[in-house]
């Protein structure tokens, strides 16, 4: 190591609070990190101006079987409740999961991870899925938007008909129950309860004995489904008065009461947050200051005297599930999982004494985002995340991974790091925060094995050397899109999913026409020409598309190529099955476009009628071992 090296392995090493001094970014230009930011950060840590750090949180991530020596001895207790003393060193056949080693004077509490080594992850794996963004899918039964029935059809449709194996669906966390409604699905109120507007409100519990007073309600939600962008608010107003209809007929059912005893105190929590937003508005650090934590006797108090509206919510819960789990019956899912949550959501007002509320996590700039990108999501504090054990990153992977078979964890670098920046501040006076990525590798292991379920990461942008590797032996598949690699998909590494794009990025026909390009020139965003020739190019060349192609012939051939590859999973968008020119988001706008809001210009009958979409599934399916 020369002293360059020597210089720059210093400056991205963290401080005591896991802030690093420097980052390369996305050309490998060398970026320090300005005192004023780093003091910033600090006080987002509630670190006050200390140099020292905060105290050794206790976590001992731990293999099965691995030994480790005690200093003293303590009390040990098992996951299920269970205790036993130790007194020289652990038992080394510890169960996986979690555990507490308690010293005998109470002094020190340490979280055991006893960890499988790897996710889960079948030996012969390789298959094909669509990616779908299940509000845009809709059909003739739909109220303006996809549904979970909606998607339990098209499942089971593409399974049958197609030899579809998966989807990869966008998050389908719980947005704030109120008007206006957030589109993005990547901001959601909650990672662990579910998004209403999915509903399919026909075949709810207790729908079909008041049929004849939905009717009216049925046929303005399905009216909403000529307009070619997804209505969320109108939905939103439809589907409520329907479902306060049938929830004031509802009289408790056995598995309500279950569900409900299953998701315990979290859920109540939850509903009586829902109950407070539409009493207190949108903001949670607006309400009045008794109600701004979650372990007030003003919460208790007001959830006492909300009893009916927060069950509810706590039904609605409930019928999201037993639908999505339908779903979820006919073909394994494989749910997007967000970087983060809303700052007014409900997991930030139940996880706030673990948030750093005053910066927001986001990227900075790289070829195609030349100013970076500030996401508004707060990130969890590193050291009181760990003093927890760990709590809202398990719960949030276990409520994810009920029904789902698979996680695309967006943005996979964050479990080593994340790009901070300050509130008022733009990405470039942004710095990188540490995480303890074994920690939380070994988390995700038992989470993914206990579901037996695949994860995928998605490890695109900036990727600090010795990522992948890491990743790549616990299991993690990489994710590869066609549009960024240099090499033939036959070179794509097999521990990986394949795509040719993402729902931030380009369709093949919108980049084959020029309109994606065009669009962008359009909203003054100053688009890389240059990249965008260059991946055109790319795909002409090794596809053999001449330049009067059509976009269909273009997405058949970039198909071709793609079903080539050695991957473990491959997937097509819908998007890219039906020709659409526009991608579902284009990062760096808000009001420019309807960002999250395009509905395929199909519905879900003549997709499954379809010739072109039928040629693509042939296409991926002779070749993805299916």
């Amino acid at each position: 190591m020369d002293a360059t090296e020597n210089l720059t392995a210093s400056a991205s090493a963290p401080d005591a609070w896991g802030i690093v001094k420097g980052y390369a970014d996305a050309q490998n230009h060398w970026r320090r990190v300005s005192r004023q930011t780093i003091t910033k950060l600090r006080q987002a840590m509630r670190a006050g101006g200390g140099e020292a750090g905060p105290g050794a949180s206790q976590v001992w991530a731990l293999a099965a079987g691995q030994i480790r020596r005690l200093s003293q001895s303590a009390e040990l207790t098992l996951e299920d409740g269970s205790k036993q003393r130790v007194k020289t060193a652990l038992p080394r056949d510890l169960p996986i999961g979690y555990h507490r080693l308690t010293n005998d004077d109470n002094s020190a509490v340490t979280h055991l991870i006893i960890h499988p080594g790897r996710c889960y992850l079948p030996e012969n794996l390789q298959e094909w899925g669509w990616a779908v963004q299940l509000y845009s899918l809709r059909s003739g039964r739909s109220w303006g938007g996809g549904e979970f029935s909606d998607l339990r059809r098209f499942a089971r449709w593409s399974g049958r008909t197609l030899g579809v194996r998966f989807l990869l669906l966008n998050p389908i966390g719980a947005p704030l129950p109120m008007s206006p409604i957030e589109a993005s699905p990547y901001r959601p109120s909650s990672r662990l309860f579910l998004n209403p507007l999915y509903l399919s409100v026909e075949e709810v519990r207790g729908a079909a004995e008041i049929n004849l007073s939905l009717g009216k309600l049925a046929a303005a939600g399905r009216a909403l489904n000529e307009d070619p962008h997804i209505n969320r608010d109108a939905i939103f107003r439809l589907k409520w008065m329907a479902l306060e209809r049938i929830h004031a007929r509802f009289q408790g059912h056995r598995a309500h009461d279950l569900f409900c005893a299953q998701h315990g105190e979290t859920l109540q929590q939850f509903a009586a947050f829902c109950v407070l937003a539409e009493h207190y508005g949108k903001s949670w650090r607006q309400w009045p200051a008794r109600f701004r934590h979650p372990a007030t006797a003003a919460v208790h108090e007001f959830a006492a005297l909300h009893r009916r509206r927060i069950r509810f919510h706590t039904w609605l819960q409930w019928q999201l599930d037993e639908q999505f789990a339908r779903a979820g019956r006919e073909m394994p899912m494989i749910l997007d999982v967000p970087v983060g949550v809303s700052a007014d959501g409900f997991d930030a007002w139940f996880w706030q004494d673990m948030l750093a509320l005053d910066v927001s996590v986001g990227a900075p700039p790289d070829a195609f985002n030349a100013h970076g990108q500030n996401w508004g999501l707060p990130p969890f504090i590193p050291h009181l995340l760990r003093d927890s054990g760990y709590e809202p990153f398990k719960l949030s992977l276990r409520a994810m991974l009920r029904h789902a078979r698979g996680l695309r964890i967006d943005h996979v670098m964050g479990l080593f790091r994340l790009f901070w920046i300050p509130r008022a501040g733009g990405p470039q006076s942004g710095g990188y925060v540490r995480y303890k990525a074994d920690e939380l590798l070994a988390i995700l292991a038992i989470e993914s094995q206990r579901a037996k379920a695949i994860v995928v990461g998605e490890d695109l942008g900036t990727v600090e050397r010795g990522v992948r590797p890491r990743l790549r032996r616990h299991g993690v598949l990489s994710y590869r899109l066609f549009w960024f690699e240099q090499v033939a998909p036959e070179q794509y590494p097999e521990q990986s999913m394949a795509a040719l794009t993402t729902h931030d990025l380009f369709t093949v026909a919108g980049l084959w026409s020029g309109k994606d390009f065009a669009m962008q020139e359009k909203l003054g965003l100053h688009p890389n020409a240059s990249e965008t020739k260059a991946i055109r190019r790319k795909l002409s060349h090794r596809a053999g598309l001449s330049e009067i192609a059509s976009p269909r012939e273009a997405i058949q051939r970039a198909h071709h190529l793609l079903a080539r590859t050695p991957c473990r999973l491959i997937t097509a968008t819908l998007e890219d099955a039906l020709a659409v020119e526009e991608r579902p988001n284009l990062p760096g706008t808000t009001t420019q476009r309807p960002n999250w809001s395009i509905a395929l210009p199909k519905p879900l009958e003549k997709i499954q009628k379809d010739p072109f979409v039928r040629q693509l599934a042939t296409v991926m399916k002779r070749t993805a071992g299916s």
